[in-house]
């Protein structure tokens, strides 16, 4: 049966139709001009805030900057304590939260992913991922700083670990459902215990994917500051002793940004710089690892 030509329908209908395209016309149009604004708003925020960051925080910057420690009002210093803190409890919490991140995302994607522990689990880490990082702060204050009667670097890193798991183990189960289950399958057939095949087939089928799922965990801690104050607190003079208050980026540019000395503005800038490129490093990076060969 051959369908109706269109010159065969009234000219009642055709101007029915015509009227239903240009509706739906001028709809996309309105629809997408909204999308493009929404886009260049946004857009004009951004550019002028990594302007402002690139012209302030340029002018800061000085050897000085990297080898001498936060200085007095009105004096020539530098911020070489904060970048030490921030890059210790940094580290640390990504290597605290990392190998525990992955390790519940491999059982939330291999191990009974229906079961009433995965589910629980799952809900708590969607609970994580949306609280606020003042929040983690405060609880690692009640635990651990109020019961030992002292701030101390280990809180610290206890509080950005916490915010770092829940990223590494929603990327990490992600990843690993998109494994094929026909690599799986192959790999049970040849006889491979299930250990092996998890670490020698879908965790290098994911590994690019796990990999970024934990450069932006430590890119979202990098910035933090809520739970640094109160856990780290700060210190104006180097300290390596984990055990006590520690310098870090996030709560010196905090510190600096609010006084009304002119040489703190200037270094709050320099670390809002140094910052910017650290995440900015992680995320290129992050990018690299995913980039289809």
């Amino acid at each position: 049966m051959s369908s109706v030509p269109a010159s065969a329908h009234s000219p009642e209908q055709n101007q029915a139709r015509q009227a239903r395209y240009n509706s739906r016309k001028r709809v996309n149009q309105v629809a997408l001009t909204l999308s493009l604004g929404a886009m260049a708003f946004g857009l004009f925020w951004l550019i002028w805030i990594l302007w402002e960051t690139i012209r302030l925080g340029v002018g800061g910057l000085s050897i000085a900057l990297f080898t001498e420690m936060t200085p007095p009002p009105n004096e020539v210093g530098g911020i070489s304590n904060a970048i030490y803190g921030s890059f210790v409890m940094v580290a640390l919490s990504a290597l605290v939260g990392t190998p525990i991140g992955i390790m519940a995302g491999i059982y939330l994607a291999e191990y009974n992913p229906r079961s009433l522990l995965a589910t629980s689990t799952r809900f708590v880490n969607d609970i994580l991922l949306s609280a606020p990082s003042i929040v983690i702060g405060l609880f690692v204050y009640a635990v651990v700083v109020a019961r030992f009667k002292s701030f101390s670097a280990y809180a610290g890193i206890l509080a950005l670990a916490l915010i770092v798991i829940p990223v590494v183990i929603r990327t990490t189960e992600n990843m690993l459902l998109l494994v094929p289950a026909g690599l799986r399958e192959a790999a049970y057939a040849l006889g491979t215990p299930k250990w092996r095949v998890i670490t020698m087939v879908t965790l290098r089928a994911a590994r690019a994917g796990v990999i970024t799922g934990v450069l932006l965990g430590i890119a979202r801690i990098a910035g933090e500051t809520a739970p640094l104050l109160f856990t780290a607190l700060n210190n104006q003079f180097w300290n390596s002793d984990l055990s006590k208050p520690m310098a870090s980026l996030p709560v010196t540019i905090f510190k600096f940004a609010m006084s009304p000395y002119e040489n703190w503005q200037q270094l709050a800038w320099a670390g809002v710089f140094l910052i910017t490129l650290a995440v900015l490093g992680l995320n290129i990076l992050a990018r690299v690892l995913t980039r289809q060969k």
